[in-house]
């Protein structure tokens, strides 16, 4: 499958990231890139752990009703404006070639490109 080059963008469509082992809420969908993704969550998510992630796919971006995918968990800090929430950044390390398909669509209809005011201080999901 040819690799493509996705900017870091805003997602804009409320999705949620469950772990796909236990089904519970890992957080919310905030960000997304072809190498990763931000969540907006209540727990701190701890760091360098890996998980198997699961997000359910709108319809109107495929008949598959949801997408897994391996992700290690990267930084994870507390939000700047919610106290009680947390942001954290995940790196994809294993997806299937269809998921990745399913992902690049969503990040292609749902992603808003961000500029350089929107930009947080996370730039590199992997830091």
């Amino acid at each position: 499958m040819e690799k493509r080059k996705l900017d870091r963008r805003k997602f804009s469509y409320y999705m949620r990231v469950l772990d796909a082992h236990t089904e519970k809420l890992v957080g919310h969908l905030a960000d997304i890139s072809a190498d990763g993704i931000k969540v907006d969550s209540q727990l701190s998510i701890p760091l360098n752990v890996d998980f198997m992630l699961r997000m359910d796919i709108p319809t109107e971006i495929s008949t598959t009703k949801f997408i897994t995918f391996a992700a290690r968990s990267k930084w994870c800090k507390p939000d700047r404006f919610d106290p009680t929430s947390y942001n954290a950044g995940f790196q994809i390390t294993a997806i299937h070639p269809g998921a990745r398909d399913i992902f690049v669509r969503m990040f292609e209809k749902y992603g808003t490109q961000m500029d350089s005011n929107t930009k947080l201080d996370n730039d590199n999901f992997w830091r």
